[in-house]
């Protein structure tokens, strides 16, 4: 079995808080540290989300694209716990796979002049417990690092909104969003999308924090948003500018990991 572990890219990240809760962040090193990884996103996406997951391995998310991804990894310095991870499949991995994870759920042909530039960025979740911590804020910080280090110009990743009202949120959300709607020709089609036309109230809907992070950051939604059965998910495509990013939201990363003040990326 192949893991991408650690390269020698320096994505180490460390964050010292006031209240003495201590992680940081680095990409993955050996299998078990992979696996733990693995371990949370189960008890995340299925014991808290009630996703059905078909990994074969009970207790472990595991699919085929993990072999050939980077896992970003947050550690809880005390004991080495895992409590966060991103995956990132580099242009090289998809070409190894013939196909990016998103690809199951939305026709990318439109995006196909930059994925020679852009990583693959996805699997994210966080330990309950350190929720509204910086944990978040210090991977993508890591994630930005990784990706200007390897020469990369894009980060794509689907974010995604219980449908546990049959859809209606998430398609006032994407009305909601659509003046972040990236240009005609970089709009990709779902293979099962949202009937949008059809839920849709026109109530204004609010943008969940982590949302509203990445769109404050410069991330942009590419069309219509698809319906992920398994998750019980209304999946938005987002893509991300690396170059676009400002340096106020730059220094926003820095003084969130700083201080643990997890608001100010959403603020």
């Amino acid at each position: 079995m192949l893991i991408r572990i650690d390269r020698g890219i320096d994505v180490n990240r460390s964050a010292d808080l006031t209240a003495g809760r201590r992680f940081y962040v680095r990409l993955a090193r050996s299998w078990s540290e992979v696996e733990a990884a693995q371990r949370l996103r189960w008890r995340v996406f299925s014991d808290e989300m009630g996703a059905r997951l078909e990994s074969g391995r009970p207790g472990i998310d595991w699919d085929v694209f993990d072999d050939h991804c980077d896992h970003l990894l947050a550690f809880e310095a005390e004991e080495g716990r895992v409590i966060g991870t991103y995956r990132i499949l580099t242009p090289e991995g998809a070409a190894r796979l013939g196909a990016c994870y998103s690809e199951r759920e939305f026709d990318l042909s439109p995006l196909q002049v930059l994925r020679p530039r852009a990583a693959e960025i996805g699997r994210s979740c966080v330990d309950p417990a350190w929720r509204g911590s910086a944990v978040l804020a210090l991977m993508w910080s890591a994630l930005i690092d990784y990706a200007r280090e390897r020469g990369l110009s894009y980060l794509m990743g689907c974010a995604s909104v219980p449908m546990t009202d049959g859809g209606v949120y998430a398609a006032n959300l994407y009305n909601t969003m659509r003046p972040n709607m990236v240009e005609p020709a970089l709009r990709v089609q779902p293979r099962v999308g949202l009937d949008v036309h059809r839920l849709a109230t026109g109530e204004p809907a609010r943008t969940p924090t982590l949302i509203r992070g990445y769109l404050r950051i410069g991330a942009r939604i590419c069309g219509l948003p698809a319906v992920d059965t398994d998750f019980n998910t209304a999946d938005f495509l987002m893509l991300l500018d690396i170059e676009s990013i400002s340096t106020r939201f730059a220094r926003r990363f820095e003084a969130a990991a700083r201080t643990g003040a997890a608001e100010a990326l959403a603020a």
